[in-house]
């Protein structure tokens, strides 16, 4: 079932899906970003964020998009008679509620759930650019309305008009099948404009940022990666000091304690590495961050003349 319809879902879409990943998007939004300076060409991204996203979906709406993306009506009815009467029960000032039943969104840690989002995220998308003409022109022939993964939704658009068109196209989409837009963390990010018109959703601005952390990388309005280096070691410096305890514990080896720091502060420092754009002076600040840490896990101090290789 998940094969055939993966099959019909849109490229736009790197959410749960095999072979696809946030770098992907996330490599992809930083070279139209620095193509759109180094061209001097307008860019508009709206960020979209959705209120309780998974809990709101109209169940009803999505059995019937199950049928449209071709999943047989046998598999239709198991799922759909696993939510039948579906109820719950609340914790409260340490007490049970009673249980009530709940008739819309898709169950919060269900295998299944991601993969009926995307349908839910796909349709929506499909219907709001099916005319594609208000994306950015990738090639004279094709255009790129938008980077999405799961409900992480960036559209993109040259013009305000056309981005205020594919976002009110989006938010009417959505309210169909139970979604609404999150009016105050949903932002727009532009570059060369000069027309000071917000975005709106329902009448009601949404913020013009200078960054964004899309997928947990910080894109800003200078382009490249600088801003997100610098995010990433001070991310990765707090992991280090939240681990002090282990750093000065005479119990552990410094082969173990080597390791701890691979996985919880380099995997931290190096997140989204393959998107940025590598310089010597990026490289060096890496570097440094971490010669420094090494150096206190290892108890070498400044005064010792030692390499650091």
């Amino acid at each position: 079932m998940k094969d055939c319809v993966d099959a019909q879902l849109r490229d736009q879409q790197a959410g749960f899906r095999k072979d696809r990943s946030c770098t992907d998007q996330i490599a992809t939004l930083r070279i139209i970003v620095e193509q759109s300076i180094e061209w001097n060409s307008s860019l508009y991204i709206n960020f979209i964020d959705y209120e309780k996203a998974f809990d709101s979906v109209d169940r009803t709406t999505l059995w019937k998009l199950l049928r449209h993306y071709g999943v047989p009506q046998k598999i239709v009815n198991i799922i759909q008679n696993s939510y039948d009467g579906l109820h719950c029960n609340i914790v409260h000032g340490g007490q049970l509620t009673k249980s009530f039943e709940v008739k819309t969104g898709v169950r919060q840690g269900c295998l299944l759930s991601p993969f009926l989002f995307l349908l839910v995220i796909d349709w929506i998308i499909k219907t709001s650019t099916s005319e594609g003409k208000r994306g950015i022109q990738l090639t004279s022939k094709m255009q790129l309305d938008d980077l999405d993964y799961a409900d992480d939704l960036a559209l993109l658009s040259q013009t305000q008009k056309q981005m205020q068109e594919k976002t009110n196209s989006v938010a009417a989409a959505s309210a169909a099948i139970g979604l609404n837009l999150h009016k105050g963390k949903s932002k727009t990010l532009r570059y060369n404009t000069t027309y000071a018109n917000p975005v709106t959703i329902d009448g009601e601005d949404l913020e013009d940022v200078k960054t964004f952390t899309y997928l947990c990388s910080n894109v800003d309005e200078h382009g490249g990666s600088d801003a997100d280096v610098k995010a990433r070691i001070g991310k990765a410096r707090t992991a280090y000091l939240q681990l002090k305890n282990i750093w000065n514990s005479k119990q552990l080896s410094t082969n173990t304690k080597v390791i701890i720091f691979n996985a919880n502060v380099k995997t931290v420092l190096l997140y989204g590495v393959e998107t940025w754009r590598t310089t010597k002076a990026t490289t060096q600040k890496i570097q440094v961050f971490i010669n420094n840490c090494l150096r206190k896990i290892l108890q070498i101090h400044w005064p010792d003349t030692i390499s650091n290789n």
